[in-house]
């Protein structure tokens, strides 16, 4: 089973997160966050993941440490869960929309942390996240699962559809990059290493 069990504890946060990724969709999350748990929500159901994740955090101050931690631990999580590597599609891409948005996300699970995210908001916060913590957020997956991402808004304009369509557009890229593929041999290189 490609899963992961991880435990992050600062004194800004306290994470435990488990992911399968060969999952059916069950998820069990607790962020503090209402819009934040939603989304990863959304992340599981629509990438087939199981997700269970509890954080607490210094939200009396704001949402950037919760919101960047959690990216920490889930992209460690990925990483972990994917071992080697191994057969793998590498690559995912989707494009979702939601409503009036539509979200690019195209990805590749190269060990080669990179984040491009072209995803304007029209207003500083949707329920108790600030917008601009989303980009903090898969920052933070990228750099620690090895990936890397890219992420563009094609239009929209409803906040809460934007970002919707953004997270079930990373869940189905990543769903197809994790893929196994039994034609591949070892990983998908052709320098025989990622």
């Amino acid at each position: 089973m490609r899963k992961a069990e991880l435990e992050r504890n600062t004194k800004e946060t306290q994470i435990a997160l488990s992911l399968e990724l060969d999952g059916t969709g069950q998820n069990s999350i607790t962020t503090g966050i209402g819009f934040l748990d939603h989304m990863l929500c959304l992340f599981s159901g629509h990438g087939r993941f199981d997700l269970k994740l509890a954080c607490q955090g210094d939200l009396h101050i704001d949402s950037h440490h919760t919101a960047e931690d959690i990216g920490i631990v889930l992209g460690k999580a990925i990483s972990e869960a994917l071992g080697k590597r191994e057969s793998i599609k590498r690559f995912g891409t989707a494009m979702v929309p939601m409503d009036e948005s539509l979200a690019l996300v195209s990805l590749d699970l190269s060990n080669r942390p990179f984040l491009y995210f072209e995803v304007p908001f029209s207003t500083p916060r949707v329920g108790e996240m600030d917008t601009e913590m989303f980009e903090e957020f898969f920052r933070a997956v990228a750099v620690n699962a090895g990936m890397t991402l890219h992420i563009k808004l094609l239009h929209g304009k409803n906040n809460h559809h934007i970002i919707e369509a953004v997270f079930k557009a990373f869940a189905r890229a990543l769903k197809e990059a994790v893929t196994i593929d039994p034609s591949i041999q070892g990983v998908l290189s052709t320098k025989g290493t990622l």
